[in-house]
């Protein structure tokens, strides 16, 4: 959006402002957990009748129109700007969100469709890596393959909610009755997962044009870093592992971030002086 200039009023906004970027499980392609849930494969951009997102969908719009705020303060699911409170909404406007006619199912205005992997070819396909910018991504994985079948890596160091996740995606396979999401799309590079998202999807944009990309073990390995190239490394945890739940986390979870913050600090070298937001180019 800085190269863009999409911020009305700032028409000096550069690309350069931005030193490094560092994703922990993005959802840069995709994931199939998508289908799984409920999202038509023949369009990604469209619910089954009857699925899991379907029943999410009424309890989300009834947690909404009820506007509790003790609950409201626990978790906010973002809506609040279609108005869904019972106080402005009224029953009607109830109905009216429960048959589709409003609200962010109506209007297409929610997170689903972006991550089917159709729905993230299209957000990519205006995606830019920029020469002068740093990238790190940490891609998580709890599977692993046994006589060539990919399954969860272990019962116990997988989060009891994530475990027949994990199991689900690792044997999904895309319908062969509809058209495969791009060109050369393959079930099995797609079966590693962390429960939410597949861990082909977390390294780095591959849709639709591939970016440049570095695997590494350890992070010294990468030492020191180039702009341009997205360096990622491959972590053994479940979606819930750093996300959701630090406690869980503990050590390596402070010792992952702050390999962020030492690349950040120490490790990064530029050829060029660094254009700041309140300096004269």
């Amino acid at each position: 959006m800085l190269a863009d200039k999409a911020f009305e009023g700032y028409e000096n906004t550069s690309e350069n402002w931005v030193l490094s970027i560092t994703a922990l499980s993005g959802a840069f392609n995709g994931t199939t957990r998508t289908y799984l849930d409920g999202m038509l494969p023949e369009d990604g951009q469209n619910m089954k009748p009857l699925c899991l997102l379907q029943l999410c969908r009424l309890g989300v719009i009834i947690y909404d129109w009820l506007d509790i705020p003790l609950l409201k303060a626990y978790y906010n699911f973002g809506f609040d700007h279609f108005n869904l409170s019972w106080r402005k909404a009224g029953l009607w406007g109830l109905v009216d969100c429960l048959l589709g006619n409003a609200g962010p199912w109506a209007t297409g205005d929610w997170i689903l469709p972006d991550l089917t992997i159709q729905g993230s070819i299209k957000l990519n396909s205006n995606l830019q890596t920029f020469p002068n910018t740093f990238y790190f991504s940490y891609a998580t994985k709890r599977t692993r393959k046994i006589l060539g079948v990919t399954v969860p890596s272990g019962i116990l160091g997988i989060h009891p909610m994530l475990f027949m996740r994990v199991l689900q995606m690792s044997l999904y396979r895309y319908p062969t009755d509809v058209p495969p999401p791009y060109k050369g799309y393959r079930d099995e590079d797609w079966q590693d997962n962390d429960g939410a998202l597949n861990t082909i999807s977390m390294t780095h944009p591959r849709l639709p044009i591939e970016h440049p990309s570095c695997s590494i073990v350890n992070d010294s390995d990468c030492q020191p870093l180039q702009p341009g190239i997205w360096y990622y490394k491959i972590v053994e945890a479940d979606h819930i592992f750093f996300i959701l739940n630090r406690e869980r986390a503990g050590v390596q979870f402070d010792l992952m971030y702050d390999n962020i913050f030492e690349r950040c600090r120490k490790h990064i070298f530029r050829k060029t002086s660094q254009t700041l937001p309140n300096e004269a180019p």
